[in-house]
């Protein structure tokens, strides 16, 4: 197909379904996974019941044992002495010994039972698990896709009408996706990852423990482990809504920003990050808004992962013909002069800037900080 026969609102056609394909797709992935995580909860209670009924039978049991060779002692007794005892002594023996190992018969096929369920709920937990992380894989897999289709890719026919552009559009966009993977790899295996590798172990313990010190350090491990859980499915959540926080598209960027920025303080206890916004909360194109929201989000992330900074001050402004942001923290600072190529997303910060025909400036020292200032005309 040449350039002159194009059409480009087929193109837009295309994307619109893939859109909502994928769309459709990552919601019922997130009611999947929804429901696996409720049915995990109801399993791992229940396993905390049968593990606790375990432990009774098993008390139960070995009383019952000890009954039962008292009472079998007491039988032998009365059978070789048994002129000595009456008719109704010699019936009470053998219907006691009876008794109690009938009773024990019973438990210890109550156990059988009980550990057969214990583990099948194992297995069942086990397999919920791996669904699970395989829902919040999937998930960010759809959100990164939503997220190039919706920014990058919906105005692709404009970029491609001129072959120059179209050839620089493919590699910009392959560069942002690898920059983007990297950058979710380093989330996933510095967070989520070890998160379920400590997980692991920890349940490789459970059992372990369980043998050695008993049910109720056990029982504690695995409250530990449900604890564990829960701190990596959080993690997992975060990485997701860092990928593409939905409330950009219903919302707009003042709303989102402000959103965005108080969930980071709550993942971040030891920092304390201040938002203010000057002028009309108007909503500014599509492309804006995901460029400047970017821009604001690398420059608080860097200044959580690389200044110590515990404050964080984040301006912004609508004028009339330029949106402007500011991002000021007390950290430790560096020396602008001999910053490395491409350190702390700067190169990145900068070509996006320059896509919007705008201006980044940073200032930093030692010990004092850095100020990053973003200036972005609006046409």
């Amino acid at each position: 197909m040449t350039l002159k026969t194009f059409d480009s609102k087929a193109l837009d056609a295309i994307l619109e379904k893939m859109i909502v394909t994928v769309e459709e797709s990552k919601h019922e992935i997130f009611e999947i996974g929804e429901k696996c995580r409720q049915d995990y909860e109801t399993l791992v209670k229940e396993l905390d019941e049968i593990k606790a009924a375990v432990s009774v039978v098993i008390q139960q049991t070995d009383e019952l044992e000890t009954k039962s060779r008292f009472a079998r002692l007491r039988l032998a007794e009365v059978s070789r002495h048994f002129r000595d005892f009456s008719e109704q002594q010699v019936q009470e023996a053998y219907e006691k010994a009876h008794m109690i190992q009938t009773q024990l018969s019973m438990n210890r096929q109550r156990e059988i039972h009980l550990r057969e369920r214990r583990n099948e709920l194992e297995r069942r937990l086990h397999s919920l698990k791996d669904t699970i992380e395989r829902a919040n894989h999937l998930i960010s897999q759809t959100t990164v896709v939503l997220n190039y289709l919706t920014s990058d890719l919906r105005n692709i026919s404009e970029a491609i009408e001129d072959a120059k552009h179209k050839q620089e559009f493919g590699l910009r966009v392959i560069e942002a996706q690898e920059e983007e993977r990297k950058r979710i790899s380093r989330e996933i295996h510095d967070g989520p990852a070890q998160m379920l590798a400590n997980m692991l172990i920890r349940s490789d313990l459970v059992e372990k423990i369980y043998h050695e010190r008993g049910v109720e350090e056990a029982l504690e491990e695995i409250r530990n482990l449900k604890e564990l859980v829960r701190g990596s499915l959080k993690e997992v959540r975060r990485i997701i809504y860092d990928l593409r926080p939905m409330a950009l598209d219903d919302l707009g960027l003042i709303p989102t920003l402000r959103k965005y920025l108080s969930t980071v303080e709550n993942y971040n206890q030891n920092t304390i990050i201040t938002y203010t916004h000057l002028g009309e909360e108007r909503r500014l194109l599509t492309n804006y808004e995901i460029a400047v929201f970017r821009l604001v989000q690398e420059s608080v992330q860097n200044a959580l992962k690389h200044s110590k900074a515990t404050e964080i001050q984040v301006k912004t402004e609508l004028r009339k013909n330029s949106f402007i942001a500011i991002v000021k923290d007390n950290g430790v600072g560096f020396d602008v002069n001999s910053i490395r190529e491409g350190a702390f997303g700067i190169v990145g910060m900068r070509e996006r800037v320059g896509l919007l025909n705008g201006e980044i400036s940073i200032h930093s020292k030692i010990r004092a900080g850095t100020l990053v200032i973003i200036q972005i005309p609006l046409q």
